[in-house]
């Protein structure tokens, strides 16, 4: 049912109402002004009639015929259009119109009462006259016909004017409320044709004064808005999880490859010496722990592309470096690993991503920040920085005494599956270290170690964190590409 509809039919159901509860109020007020204006003229009448009421008791006390007479005459002339009633300890005199003398009369008395006679209703008033020969009543009635003939041309007006505003309202509510609803209807058009998942086309609506019209035009905006957002998020994990599987099948084929050659030599030469047998069961484990950690750098790569704003909070990078640390020493017993970290260094940001920065950082010193002695020797800093035009900022620097990062390929160390000579390590580490400064609105560089000796990896952080990148695609892109802005060359 069209809202213009319920609106016709919703006055024309209310507005009878209040007319008949207006016009049952009107009736009541009516009905008291016309008894109030009959009470009024019922006691100017006895007021008018009580000398000659009191004369004629006397005169009929007195045994004086023909004075009573004479006063009785003169009561019913004064009384006019009203009836009189005289009651005194002699007799009773009526005259006019009044109710039959066996309906009894109400006992209070200077009050105007009603009084009912069959159908026909009095109202009476009731006064007490003095005599000095004992006690006497005054009751004078006047009809309520005039009055009930009045309250019923009332009611009729009323009934007439109700099932008048029947139609009458809901047909002008109706129209009032399609000219109102235009607005409405027209909006209801423009929305019909857009399908978010077939077009580009948005809803343009220009404000039309009617604020329901507009908040709701400002509503629809916004729903397409986020299902806008919310298709590019789709459509980005849907790209994350292709950009995996290819990853995945792309790197896993080597390893895949090597262990079962090596499957196939103990499977076709069950004699082997065991010695050969040794080291084709050592390629097999370091096979097998590769494609493991490749796995779950892939798996973490692709929680950092997915995460949400709602994860981030107030993290102490102070004790997630002093916790990162701890597993390192336990992890590379052999290792000399240092840590001066100032306490309070805060960020707003997600704990598990800057645990994961962290990680990878110390695991690229150990790995290939060892001396020419083969000793593995790494520092750690967190302090706290406040720059003109960058505010509060967290910076983590990490050196090692290796042989440190060429300045040409102090970029492309975060590119995705970059491995230096030699390397071991799958190639995401560092991607996932740049992968976690952008999405902490960071920056991070590689320069040559304190004295010159070594590499230092640096990030800075802002404190006060911000929102997170529109993009994030680092299964699908890498930070060589399409980064270079967010992670600065060696500024040394």
């Amino acid at each position: 049912m069209r809202l213009s509809t319920r609106i016709g039919i919703a006055v024309g159901v209310t507005v009878p109402l209040l007319v008949l509860a207006s016009g049952w109020l009107l009736l009541r007020l009516v009905d008291h002004d016309l008894h109030t204006a009959e009470d009024d003229h019922l006691r100017a009448r006895a007021a008018a009639v009580v000398p000659d009421a009191r004369a004629l008791l006397r005169a009929s006390a007195g045994g004086r015929p023909k004075a009573a007479d004479n006063r009785e005459r003169q009561l019913y002339t004064a009384a006019l259009d009203v009836g009189v009633r005289v009651v005194g300890p002699d007799g009773t005199f009526s005259g006019g119109p009044q109710p039959d003398a066996s309906v009894p009369l109400p006992a209070r008395r200077n009050t105007p009462v009603t009084v009912r006679d069959g159908a026909t209703s009095w109202r009476a008033l009731t006064v007490p006259v003095r005599t000095g020969r004992g006690p006497g009543t005054l009751t004078v009635f006047s009809p309520n016909a005039a009055d009930q003939a009045q309250l019923r041309l009332v009611r009729r007006r009323v009934l007439w004017t109700t099932l008048l505003a029947v139609p009458l309202s809901g047909l002008l509510a109706w129209g009032i409320a399609t000219g109102a609803s235009g607005p409405l209807r027209r909006l209801g058009r423009r929305t019909a044709g857009l399908d978010p998942r077939t077009s580009t086309a948005r809803l343009h609506h220009e404000p039309t004064g009617v604020t329901e019209v507009d908040d709701l035009a400002a509503t629809l905006q916004k729903a397409l808005a986020r299902y806008d957002e919310q298709a590019a998020r789709t459509a980005e994990a849907l790209d994350t999880a292709r950009s995996f599987s290819s990853a995945a099948s792309h790197e896993l084929r080597t390893p895949l490859m090597s262990m079962g050659t090596n499957l196939d030599i103990l499977a076709g030469h069950p004699g082997l010496p065991e010695a050969e047998r040794a080291e084709v069961l050592a390629d097999l484990r370091a096979e097998h722990a590769r494609l493991l950690n490749l796995l779950v750098m892939l798996r973490e790569l692709g929680r950092g592309d997915l995460v949400e704003a709602e994860a981030f909070r107030t993290v102490d990078v102070s004790e997630t470096a002093d916790a990162a640390v701890a597993e390192a020493r336990a992890r590379v017993p052999d290792a000399r690993i240092t840590l001066d970290a100032v306490p309070g260094a805060t960020v707003h940001g997600w704990e598990p991503g800057l645990r994961l920065l962290l990680d990878n950082l110390l695991a690229n010193a150990l790995a290939h920040g060892r001396d020419a002695a083969g000793r593995a020797s790494v520092a750690v800093g967190v302090r706290r920085v406040a720059e003109a035009g960058a505010g509060d900022q967290v910076v983590v620097t990490v050196d090692d005494r290796g042989p440190g990062v060429p300045p040409e390929a102090r970029t492309r160390i975060f590119e995705r599956f970059r491995r230096g000579p030699g390397s071991a390590g799958t190639g995401l580490g560092l991607t996932l270290v740049a992968q976690q400064t952008a999405l902490h609105r960071g920056t991070v560089t590689v320069a040559d170690g304190p004295g010159g000796t070594g590499a230092r990896f640096e990030v800075r952080l802002p404190s006060t964190g911000g929102t997170l990148p529109a993009q994030r695609d680092w299964l699908i892109t890498t930070a060589g590409t399409k980064r270079s802005q967010s992670f600065p060359k060696d500024a040394s």
